[in-house]
């Protein structure tokens, strides 16, 4: 495996002189950290979502996206658009919860599939596709299901794409870490997911981001195809949401609850205006969410990955 740093000014500059990386995405949890650290890098970007206008950017350069342009990835005709003139193309586009033709397999794998092909036709150089460690195309679970065939179609259509996998990812807008804050401040019980044994190791969004960036921007070179992107701990679900409760030092009882009763929950979750739990979390918690040792990561990109303190310790101060 071959992977090397470019130390140049203008990393990734195409014949025409471009350096555009169009982030698909590009206003979400993970889509707008990518936008920032591509900008902090002198990048040209466009950031593409179906709300352009919703995230405001902040980053050490003071720039904002060169573009910030308004596309469905579920409409071929306005992707075509977004990604012309493109050097690089990263799919940061997700769903967790179906409602009407937005559904797994629509999103994650065809449109998925429209996006690398037309990049590919387009004369994109490189292609990022946002993953997730435990994709699985043969699961029974639809959503880890349709992330790991979308894997599949996005290698087809465009031979050479890079396949990014973060574990669960945590940052101070989440809804994993936080909430866990949250709830161990106000519960004197608290239900675990089935014994708690899962086994996690969660990944600073940040430290993700940067990740894409690197890829992205073409500061590295490499001839792998997948990272799985990962912190530097992990945990089992008991001993995660004890840390810290431990950090914040609230005081709580862990009590077991079958994965039945949360699937129960999380369908009846599913149709309220905001979902709090979904299906197929409770499906992500049912195996652990931990990096492969064979496959590169964040080391391998030059990247030091962070733990959970400083995020727990941020939330505390916080509360």
């Amino acid at each position: 495996m071959a992977l090397e740093s470019k130390m140049t000014n203008q990393p990734g500059r195409t014949e025409a002189g471009e350096n555009i990386v169009t982030v698909f995405g590009g206003t979400g949890f993970l889509g707008r950290r990518i936008v920032t650290s591509l900008l902090d890098r002198a990048v040209d970007v466009r950031a593409v979502s179906r709300h352009p206008h919703k995230h405001k950017f902040d980053n050490v350069s003071g720039k904002r996206p060169s573009q910030q342009i308004e596309a469905d990835i579920l409409d071929s005709s306005s992707i075509a658009a977004a990604v012309a003139g493109s050097r690089a193309v990263v799919n940061a586009v997700s769903l967790y919860v179906e409602r009407g033709k937005q559904t797994f397999e629509r999103v994650h794998v065809e449109a998925a599939a429209d996006l690398a092909a037309t990049s590919r036709d387009a004369g994109v150089e490189m292609f990022v596709q946002i993953s997730g460690i435990g994709s699985d195309p043969m699961s029974r679970s639809n959503y880890i299901r349709a992330r790991g065939r979308g894997e599949e179609v996005v290698k087809a259509a465009f031979p050479g794409a890079v396949i990014v996998r973060p574990s669960v990812m945590v940052g101070p807008d989440d809804t994993f870490i936080t909430t866990i804050a949250r709830l161990v401040h106000i519960l004197p019980i608290y239900p675990l997911f089935g014994e708690g044994g899962t086994r996690l190791q969660p990944v600073y969004v940040e430290d993700v981001a940067e990740a894409v960036s690197r890829l992205a921007s073409g500061q590295y070179s490499t001839d792998a195809s997948i990272f799985e992107c990962a912190g530097p701990r992990i945990y089992s679900y008991r001993e995660l949401v004890q840390e810290i409760a431990t950090q914040l030092n609230a005081r709580i009882r862990l009590v077991p609850v079958p994965f039945a009763v949360w699937r129960i929950l999380a369908t009846a979750a599913e149709f309220l205006p905001v979902v709090s739990l979904t299906r197929n979390q409770v499906d992500l918690m049912l195996r652990d969410n931990v990096a492969a040792n064979d496959l590169p990561g964040l080391e391998e990109l030059g990247i030091q990955s962070r733990g959970i303190e400083e995020l727990v310790d941020m939330i505390g101060h916080a509360a």
